[in-house]
């Protein structure tokens, strides 16, 4: 008998530890949404109100979640809110790495390997944030990223992202995983949209969506690279077993299918396989010989691809993997960034994506060679957690951050981002 309370202590205690830890995480939402946990977990979290040094005067009541986009003072208030109000399978594929999320954490923690070198006594009074991009100027050089199934979050979906682009005046790019069409998004956006592609396991399908969104008249294809296989999203897998619907009710064809993804509306699907594990740089110059909307290659983390994307003649490259959502290799998609921009910046236009958070990661991908930089999941809690306005709240944030930290950096304008203003500590690989 002793040894059996032995193990149930030893049961008791480890409940406890990982309450703790729940109330220090935004996953403390799911127990006032799901009814998951006990009542004790309940008033575990209630009590548990401070965050360790150096933040120990900041509240951290877990029950006091924003009602308003208005009260957010950072990007991370929306990310509980949206657990609270999206179904728990749809969360979990946003918020899912693959396998370990070694990628996923690095990500973010790959930012503190690089530090600000500010300039002093420098007028910046006057602040120019915009950019030229393909003969299109934009206020800000933070775009929308291309996300699927943004109806997901809210009814509106992806129309509703473009109406909060528009608001703020940020360029969007949709993704042919979405939920709306082409057609739809530029409507609701009333200027330019960008379109970017899966290309699938079939060349003439990919060529009839590209045909489609030309005509649509989206200007640039971001064709990605980087999905080109199974990902085993353990996250994902296990949230989702909290999700008491049926998914087969609103996935009729399958998760995932073509018949989800109405920019294929109209196109023979029959065989074709969502995944491109056959694509490769001939199918590039393929569409190059089909389109003449500028071409934007994502997926690029090497310097060896950054150079064949400049052989190949593509117009632009995106850093980026995919947010830590197509392999786990564990480098954060920052440290890739410079060895891409030694052999293509003033070639051709860089962006980047995975891991934006801050305006300050903003300024430091631009430092390092970006010409422009994509946010994903922030925009997505916001548009989870209170639609439209929550979208617009999220963009308005990151690009007064980055304003801010033009000024602290002695940067008046883009112009004046430079690799000098970055220092990556000696030592940190």
């Amino acid at each position: 008998m002793s040894n059996s309370n032995h193990h149930d202590g030893d049961q008791d205690d480890q409940r406890r530890q990982f309450l703790t830890w729940l109330a220090a995480s935004p996953l403390f939402a799911l127990a006032g949404n799901q009814n998951a946990f006990a009542d004790e977990s309940k008033e575990l979290i209630r009590n548990f109100t401070k965050r360790p040094d150096p933040m120990i005067w900041a509240s951290n009541t877990p029950l006091d979640l924003i009602s308003s986009p208005k009260d957010a003072i950072n990007v991370f208030d929306f990310e509980p809110v949206a657990f609270t109000k999206v179904p728990p399978a749809h969360f979990a594929y946003m918020a899912s790495g693959i396998d370990d999320e070694v990628t996923l954490r690095a990500n973010r923690s790959s930012f503190l390997k690089y530090q600000l070198r500010p300039r002093r006594l420098r007028d910046v009074s006057q602040i120019d944030t915009s950019i030229t991009l393909f003969g299109s100027r934009w206020k800000s050089p933070i775009i929308i990223a291309p996300t699927g199934g943004n109806k997901a979050y809210d009814p509106e979906g992806e129309v509703a992202v473009a109406r909060a682009a528009r608001t703020g005046g940020f360029l969007n790019i949709l993704s042919n995983a979405g939920a709306s069409t082409i057609e739809e998004v530029i409507a609701a956006r009333q200027g330019e949209v960008w379109f970017q592609l899966y290309a699938t396991s079939s060349p003439e399908v990919a060529k009839q969506v590209i045909r489609r969104v030309e005509k649509a008249g989206a200007p640039v294809l971001e064709i990605t690279v980087d999905r080109n296989g199974g990902r085993n999203q353990e996250t994902f897998a296990r949230l989702k077993k909290l999700d008491p619907r049926n998914c087969a009710g609103c996935h009729v064809h399958g998760f995932g299918s073509a018949q989800e993804r109405p920019n294929y509306d109209g196109i023979d699907m029959t065989g074709v396989k969502m995944a491109s594990s056959n694509m490769t740089w001939d199918f590039i110059k393929q569409v190059r010989d089909t389109t003449k909307m500028k071409i934007i290659i994502k997926g690029i983390l090497t310097e060896e691809d950054a150079k064949l994307c400049l052989k190949y003649g593509v117009d632009g490259i995106h850093v980026s993997n995919h947010g830590g959502r197509s392999e786990d290799g564990g480098r954060g998609a920052i440290e890739c960034l410079p060895e891409v921009a030694r052999v293509a910046k003033g070639k051709v236009p860089i962006l980047f994506d995975s891991g934006i958070r801050r305006g300050s990661d903003v300024f430091k991908a631009m430092a390092l060679g970006a010409s422009a930089v994509c946010v994903g999941r922030p925009y997505l809690w916001g548009l989870g957690a209170f639609g439209q306005p929550g979208v617009e709240r999220v963009m308005e944030i990151l690009q007064t951050e980055f304003r801010s930290t033009m000024q602290q950096m002695g940067a008046v304008n883009i112009a004046a981002i430079n690799a000098a203003m970055v220092y990556k500590e000696s030592g940190i690989s």
